[in-house]
């Protein structure tokens, strides 16, 4: 008999002038942990909901149905969901963990739980993080480092067994451009758009462990990574899913439940611009706001309305206007380019949010998302237009423009160096001109601005 595990669960910026808002990718606004949820509000603050029995939500509540403040942080710019814990990384690029630390989850050089923020040691210039039972961060010089549970390698410094409570560096990874977590794995993007992966089998496209990284044979083009349990997620630069590893629930979604070492196409989609990973299934946002769902659905964590399982995508009932995405062990959320939360699934602990402990096969909406923030104004421009695909090689596109208004892209020292007028619905911006490296895209329209990091590789 299969055991179901709690969940565990990515690219963001460096730090930049106060001069811009904090700035945000689509995987970053949101995260899903085994049975809680945490977004980022307009203030840089956090809010978190769902089961708190380690400390996950940061908040003297036992389990909260609705959001509430993570305390004792702020200048937030991306969250990361573990199974009972939970992580945040500041615009100083240090990273921060609360909760479940009995296999060193929060790095920080202990393994005592706590509800309080504490740093993560030895870590500085991260730019993108993710977590499950282990987390990896990405530095700004494309290494990447990681801490926590380790019986399969996961952490990818030639060691299997045992956990490190410190960083640790992943062995021969330079050049990264993306990291994620999976529940035994852990998988990363190249700057040439190869994805390496290193941990526990199947999800690491092997049928054995491996504790260094190694390449996945037969994808190519990637500009996106997710995991869960066992299994993989690619979206490459043509708007198709791929996907590799363990396949019992049609994980897989290819229409069939046989595991596959290999890269196989997800069925039936195109047009997507992110993907996201459940313990055993997965989630892709088309570039129209729909979003797709796919594998184990015993809770209703597929969103279509039913509790039946699915081997191939199948459109989450009632959604529009999406702009982010996220799964967690029996749930899944989303974004609106409103600044609503929605939320469906498993929802024993209030991970949903909606007020309720009722399980949903259908979106219900999140109450009171970021009511302790600066709020749900300002984040609601910051989520109204997306950018695909990103990192870029020499053009990207911005999906929700407005005419007549203007796309303007700064180095990583603030200097102007493109400007250009958008078209209404979607823009495409050429940059084949510049170097390689990090810039910020500034869009504005009328008295609206929306700050976004770009990377061109």
């Amino acid at each position: 008999m299969k055991k179901h595990l709690q969940l565990k669960n990515v690219l963001i910026p460096l730090l930049f002038s106060i001069f811009f808002a904090p700035i945000f990718s689509s995987a970053q606004k949101i995260a899903c942990g085994g049975q809680h949820t945490l977004s980022i509000c307009g203030d840089s603050t956090a809010n978190a909901w769902g089961g708190n029995a380690y400390g996950q939500l940061s908040n003297i509540v036992s389990i909260s149905n609705q959001p509430v403040l993570v305390n004792l942080l702020s200048h937030i710019i991306a969250v990361g969901g573990g199974v009972n814990h939970s992580i945040a990384l500041k615009d100083d690029g240090t990273v921060w963990g609360w909760g479940y630390n009995v296999y060193g989850e929060l790095g920080n050089g202990t393994i005592n739980s706590t509800d309080t923020p504490t740093q993560t040691v030895g870590l500085n210039n991260i730019t993108a993080i993710s977590s499950a039972y282990h987390s990896l961060a990405l530095k700004s010089d494309s290494t990447v480092w990681a801490w926590g549970y380790n019986d399969y390698g996961e952490l990818g410094n030639g060691v299997s067994g045992g956990f490190s409570d410190v960083p640790v560096a992943v062995l021969g990874l330079t050049g990264v451009t993306h990291i994620a977590c999976g529940y035994y794995h852990s998988l990363a993007i190249m700057r040439d758009s190869t994805v390496w992966a290193w941990g526990g089998p199947a999800g690491n496209g092997t049928n054995m462990t491996t504790n260094t990284p190694m390449l996945i044979n037969g994808l190519s083009e990637v500009i996106e990574i997710a995991a869960g349990n066992g299994f993989s997620l690619a979206l490459k630069r043509d708007s198709t899913v791929w996907a590799f590893g363990g396949n019992n629930e049609g994980e897989l979604g290819n229409g069939s439940t046989n595991i596959s070492y290999t890269p196989v196409q997800v069925s039936g989609l195109t047009g997507i611009v992110a993907i996201a990973a459940g313990v055993y299934h997965g989630l892709a946002l088309k570039s129209d706001g729909s979003v797709w769902t796919w594998g184990f659905n015993l809770y209703g964590q597929l969103g279509e309305g039913s509790n039946s399982d699915s081997h191939v995508p199948v459109n989450v009932a009632g959604l529009s206007d999406i702009v982010a995405i996220a799964g967690g062990y029996g749930h899944s959320v989303a974004l609106k380019n409103d600044s609503t939360g929605w939320a469906w699934g498993l929802n024993t602990t209030g991970q949903l949010g909606d007020g309720t402990y009722a399980d949903s096969n259908v979106p219900m909406q999140v109450t009171s998302l970021c009511q302790l923030g600066i709020g749900v104004d300002e984040i609601a421009d910051r989520l109204s237009i997306s950018i695909f695909p990103c990192p870029f090689a020499n053009d990207f596109t911005i999906i929700g423009t407005k005419e007549k208004g203007e796309a303007i892209i700064f180095d990583m020292i603030g200097n102007e160096v493109a400007r250009q007028k958008t078209v209404s619905g979607e823009s495409k911006i050429n940059l084949s001109s510049l170097a390689d490296g990090m810039y910020l895209l500034k869009y504005n329209y009328e008295s609206k601005t929306t700050t976004s990091k770009l990377m061109k590789y």
